[in-house]
């Protein structure tokens, strides 16, 4: 399983040091299971998913091969899709719950 990480994601991280450890545990749970532990997201933001961090804060991330099983890659459009295997996760952002859902557009694309 291979994870990659968004600008956004990383510069997230760095403004919630304080529960780094957390959610470091959180994604190494996502990278093991992507698809029994996070929720599949809709409107606009189909194609992506969330996983809680803890109450009200929380990751979201695209599964790679769910993506393109459900044609979504068609929405999500991702710039790079023809270079990640099925077997990818891309971390596109982790937050408060209401920040991360502020976004209107795809992250990745």
């Amino acid at each position: 399983m291979e994870a990659l990480f968004s600008d956004v994601f990383v510069k997230s991280l760095k403004k919630h040091v304080s529960i780094k450890k957390i959610i470091q545990k959180k994604v190494d749970m996502i990278i093991e299971n992507p698809v029994a532990l996070g929720e599949p997201l809709k409107g606009n933001f189909r194609g992506y998913y969330s996983c809680s961090v803890k109450k009200n804060f929380l990751i979201i991330y695209l599964y790679c091969k769910v993506c393109r099983a459900r044609d979504d890659e068609k929405i999500i459009c991702c710039h790079d899709c023809k270079k990640c295997a099925d077997e990818t996760i891309k971390f596109v952002d982790v937050g408060p719950h209401d920040k991360a859902y502020e976004k209107k557009s795809p992250y990745w694309a």
